[in-house]
C-alpha cells in the first residue's frame, strides 16, 4: 500500500526492494528523457550516471556507433585516463569482442581468473575482478556497456547481469533513434564560432573543439600571456596562431621559438640575440626573438625545456618587458605578448625543481588545454579531408579523396600521434595512391599491407621514409618506360637531368637485366637501406 506521500507504508516492503524498486523507476523515467536527446554526448553523460546510479558500478564504459558506419561515441565513468585508455585498448577489447562475438553478455567474477582473459598482461598487471559486458543491439550490435568493479565487492549477482542485459537492450533503439536525428540534424559545433572567430585552418565539428574555441574567444581579446597544455601533436602551435590572430596584435608579428629544437647553450641568444664578441664566432649584432617579435606575438613552444638561466631571463622579461643581448649590459624594452605551450606537466616540473614557480604562475596566467584526438572523434574525418587535400595541393597530384571505407577506417583507429599523426598517414597514403593511379585514396593506401597480406601494427614506416620509397618508385619507372633515357625520363618528369642521375644514386636505383625487367622490384628492394 502507498501512503499519502508515495511511499510504500511501514512493514509492506522490505526497505532494500523498495529501494530497488525505486532506482529501476528513475531508470525507465531516465531512459525515457534520454530519447529526447539531440547530442551522442548529452545522450551518454545521462545514460552513464543512469547506469552509475542503478547497478552501483565503479568503473563504466559506453561506446555507441551510428549503426550506418557512422561516427563512434564512448564515454566512461569512474575511470582516470589511463584507466580509460587501457579498458579502449587492450582490456575491454578482448572482453568486448568476446560479447560481441556470442552476441550475449559477459560476465566475470575475476577477470585475472577467467582462462578467457587471465593471460592477458593487462588484465594481470591491472588485477581486474569483476567484470560485466553487455552488447548493445540484437544482431549486429550497435554498442557495448562494460562495467568494472562493484562498490559492494565481489561477483555481480544474477539480477545484476540480468539488469545490464535489461539496460543494453532498451538502450538499442534510443541508440538508433539517437544516430537518425544526428545524420538529419546539424552538427557542427563551431560553426558559429567561425562566424565570431577568424579560423581559416581549423578544420573540426566536434564539442570538445567547440570548448577550446570558447576559451579563445576569452583569451584571444586579453593582452596577457597564455599557456598552452595537451599533448604532442595536438595543434598547439595552430591554436597560438588563432589566439594571435583573433587577439589586439593581429596583423603583426608571430614568432615561433621551438624550445626543443635548440641546443641549450644557443636559447638564450635565440630568444634575447647577441652582441658581437659575446662568444666565439658571434662578429656581429644578432637580434634575437623577443626583437623581431616587437608589437606582436611570441610563441615559445616545448617551455618546459628552457634551461633555468634561461626560464630566469624569461620572467624578467615578463616582469619588466625588458632584457639585456648576451654579452651586454644594457637593458632594452619590447612591447611583445608571450604565448607558451608544453606537453609536460609543468606543476610536477616545479615539485622537481625543473622548472621555476615563479615562471609557471607568471606564463599561467590563462590556460587552455588542447585535448587529444581521442577526445574529438568527429574531427577525425574533417581532419583526414583536409590532410588529404592538402597534401594532394603541395605535391601537384591528381584529384583524388577518400574512400568512404577508408574515412570509416581512419575513424576508428587510434592516432597515438594525435593530429601530425594523421596528417603524415593520410599525406603518404594520398601519395601512395596518386602513385598508383588510383580513383580514391582507400583503406589499403592508409595502412599499408605487409608483403604476407597481414595489415601492420601502424604505420610502421616514417613519412620521411614512405616518400623516399615513392620518388623510387616514381624515378623507376619513368626510367623503364624510356628504357633508361635518362634525358628523356628528366623531360617526363620535369626535373634536370642531372637531378635524376643524383636520384638514381640516392636510391641505388639499377637497370635491370632484359629478361628481368617485366618483374619489376619492389619498392623496399629498389630503396637503399638507410
Amino acid at each position: 500500500m502507498i501512503d499519502a506521500s508515495g511511499k510504500p507504508r511501514s512493514g509492506d516492503y522490505p526497505s532494500a526492494d523498495y529501494e530497488r524498486v525505486r532506482l529501476e523507476r528513475d531508470l525507465y523515467l531516465g531512459l525515457l528523457g534520454l530519447s529526447h536527446r539531440e547530442h551522442p554526448d548529452e545522450f551518454l553523460e545521462e545514460a552513464l550516471r543512469l547506469i552509475v546510479q542503478v547497478l552501483g558500478a565503479e568503473q563504466v564504459y559506453l561506446e555507441v556507433s551510428d549503426p550506418d558506419d557512422g561516427p563512434t561515441s564512448w564515454r566512461a565513468a569512474g575511470c582516470s585516463n589511463e584507466e580509460v585508455e587501457l579498458i579502449r585498448s587492450i582490456v575491454s577489447r578482448g572482453i568486448i569482442a568476446e560479447a560481441l562475438a556470442v552476441g550475449e553478455v559477459i560476465a566475470c567474477p575475476s577477470a585475472i581468473l577467467d582462462p578467457r582473459f587471465q593471460d592477458r598482461a593487462s588484465v594481470q598487471a591491472s588485477k581486474i575482478e569483476a567484470v560485466l559486458c553487455a552488447p548493445i543491439g540484437q544482431g549486429t550490435p550497435v554498442g557495448v556497456l562494460y562495467i568494472q568493479g562493484r562498490r559492494a565487492g565481489g561477483a555481480f549477482s544474477d539480477a545484476e547481469v540480468e539488469q545490464a542485459r535489461r539496460l543494453a537492450e532498451l538502450l538499442a533503439p534510443l541508440v538508433h533513434a539517437l544516430f537518425i536525428r544526428t545524420r538529419h540534424a546539424p552538427s557542427d559545433q563551431i560553426a558559429t564560432f567561425r562566424k565570431r572567430l577568424r579560423l581559416d585552418d581549423v578544420f573540426g565539428v566536434s564539442p570538445a573543439l567547440a570548448t577550446v574555441l570558447r576559451e579563445v574567444e576569452l583569451v584571444a581579446p586579453l593582452d596577457v600571456a597564455v599557456l598552452i597544455t595537451g599533448e604532442t601533436g595536438t595543434g598547439k602551435t595552430q591554436l597560438a596562431r588563432v589566439i594571435h590572430d583573433n587577439g589586439p596584435r593581429r596583423g603583426r608579428r608571430f614568432m615561433e621559438l621551438n624550445c626543443s629544437a635548440i641546443p641549450e647553450n644557443l636559447v638564450e641568444s635565440e630568444l634575447f640575440g647577441v652582441m658581437p664578441g659575446a662568444y666565439t664566432g658571434a662578429v656581429r649584432r644578432i637580434e634575437g626573438k623577443v626583437a623581431a617579435a616587437q608589437h606582436g606575438t611570441l610563441f615559445l613552444d616545448e617551455v618546459g625545456l628552457l634551461s633555468w638561466s634561461a626560464q630566469g631571463k624569461l620572467l624578467q622579461f615578463l616582469d619588466t618587458k625588458q632584457y639585456s643581448l648576451l654579452g651586454s649590459t644594457i637593458p632594452l624594452t619590447a612591447n611583445v605578448r608571450v604565448i607558451a605551450a608544453t606537453n609536460e606537466d609543468l606543476e610536477q616540473a616545479v615539485d622537481d625543481k625543473r622548472f621555476r614557480a615563479d615562471l609557471f604562475f607568471r606564463l599561467r596566467v590563462l590556460c587552455v588545454r588542447m585535448p587529444s584526438l581521442s577526445e574529438r572523434r568527429a574531427d577525425v574525418i574533417p581532419l583526414a579531408r583536409h590532410f588529404c587535400d592538402r597534401a594532394r595541393q603541395a605535391h601537384r597530384l591528381a584529384e583524388i579523396e577518400l574512400s568512404p571505407g577508408a574515412l570509416r577506417a581512419i575513424e576508428a583507429t587510434e592516432w597515438p600521434g594525435n593530429a601530425r599523426d594523421l596528417a603524415s598517414v593520410i599525406e603518404v597514403a594520398t601519395i601512395r595512391a596518386a602513385a598508383e593511379g588510383a580513383a580514391s585514396v582507400e583503406a589499403s593506401h592508409v595502412f599499408a599491407a605487409t608483403p604476407n597480406g597481414a595489415a601492420p601494427e601502424r604505420a610502421p614506416l616514417t613519412f620521411q621514409e614512405q616518400t623516399r620509397r615513392f620518388q623510387a618508385d616514381l624515378v623507376g619507372r619513368a626510367l623503364e618506360a624510356v628504357d633508361w633515357n635518362v634525358a628523356a625520363a628528366a623531360r617526363s618528369l620535369d626535373l634536370t637531368r642531372a637531378h635524376v642521375y643524383n636520384l638514381i644514386n640516392t636510391f641505388g636505383l639499377v637497370r635491370l637485366p632484359r629478361e628481368k625487367r617485366r618483374r619489376r622490384p619492389t619498392r623496399q628492394s629498389a630503396v637503399k637501406a638507410t
